[in-house]
């Protein structure tokens, strides 16, 4: 008897459970209702995936509002990830020291999915509230980090490959020809900023990391109120940039990059 080999084909329950977890990652918390909403999913649908993901420890429910976030395991697996990858630990030493020297919050960030993935984060060195940001997402087009890592990216010949049209803000930059002229701008000088672009009232300055190949395969920034990180015209105050850039630096010497 001949033998027929056959190759498996998509799983529709893993595709929709992977879809939950990714909308889940933004941040949000969500009831049945408002995922079904989202993906276009029949509510029985999306508590039966919720239900189990659940079980497993990917998600958890809040008592009073019945909604879901992430869970502790899926978490636990993330950092288990996140604990191999070189740019992470090469990069802590720096964000902690960049965190001391700037008094903000130090984001790293890798470009995935069309979008800039957090793969660590240093809280701002005070005693004010903060929510760990670490697997979040962020758009490329509104962001320090992602402007940095759209504007290095060998493989993208322009912005007509990625979704610029979202404004987050009045400042948000969604013209192509704008867009393109803002990441020349940052290709030349090496540094992105970003003054209220992705919510009004913070700015963000981010630098390039290099590894050995002199590939871009990350970017450091900080975070931060308007009215500690620009003058009063909103320009960027050069002492961060400094902060920022020799931050980025010392990252790219340590993954053997020989310029930055």
């Amino acid at each position: 008897m001949p033998y027929h080999s056959s190759v498996p084909g998509r799983i529709q329950s893993v595709e929709r459970a992977a879809a939950i977890l990714k909308l889940l990652a933004s941040g949000r918390r969500l009831g049945v209702v408002d995922v079904a909403k989202y993906l276009n999913l029949p509510k029985g649908t999306v508590h039966g995936i919720l239900s189990t993901l659940q079980e497993v420890g990917f998600v958890e429910q809040e008592r009073l509002t019945a909604k879901y976030q992430l869970g502790a395991s899926l978490l636990h697996l993330g950092n288990s990830y996140l604990d191999v990858n070189e740019l992470r630990t090469r990069a802590i030493n720096w964000a902690d020291s960049l965190a001391s020297r700037s008094r903000e919050a130090v984001q790293i960030g890798t470009l995935h999915d069309a979008q800039v993935l957090i793969v660590h984060h240093v809280f701002r060195p005070d005693d004010s509230i903060q929510s760990l940001e670490v697997g979040a997402f962020l758009p490329l087009h509104a962001t320090a980090l992602g402007k940095v890592l759209l504007a290095n990216d060998a493989e993208v010949a322009g912005v007509e490959y990625h979704d610029i049209t979202k404004k987050y803000t009045e400042r948000t930059l969604v013209d192509p020809r704008r867009v393109k002229a803002e990441l020349a701008k940052v290709l030349k000088q090496g540094w992105a900023g970003e003054v209220s672009e992705l919510l009004d009232g913070e700015a963000a300055i981010a630098a390039p990391i290099h590894d050995d190949r002199n590939i871009t395969v990350g970017a450091i920034g900080i975070r931060g109120a308007v009215e500690r990180l620009c003058l009063a015209d909103l320009s960027l105050k050069s002492e961060m940039v400094s902060f920022v850039r020799d931050a980025a630096r010392a990252v790219s010497r340590d993954l053997g990059a020989d310029r930055w």
